[in-house]
């Protein structure tokens, strides 16, 4: 996360879109399938479905890092 601290919020947004694309292609080629994670892929493995299994997401992490640095020295 130190790395992609100064990163826009579209761009962590990207990062993290790809990387779920990406896990997505690799559930289908462990299927027996080709091509990339699209389309009913998001039905099959919704995001929820790797936030469930701990997928670390970047845009997450800077919004509750800005949270806490907004809101940790007055509480």
């Amino acid at each position: 996360m130190a790395y992609f601290k100064h990163a826009k919020d579209n761009e962590l947004g990207g990062i993290d879109g790809w990387i779920r694309m990406r896990l997505r292609s690799i559930l289908r080629k462990r299927r027996g399938c080709k091509g990339r994670g699209r389309g009913r892929d998001h039905q099959r493995w919704p995001n929820r479905y790797f936030t469930e299994l701990g997928l670390f997401c970047l845009l997450e992490a800077k919004v509750s890092e800005i949270i806490s640095l907004r809101y940790g020295a007055n509480h």
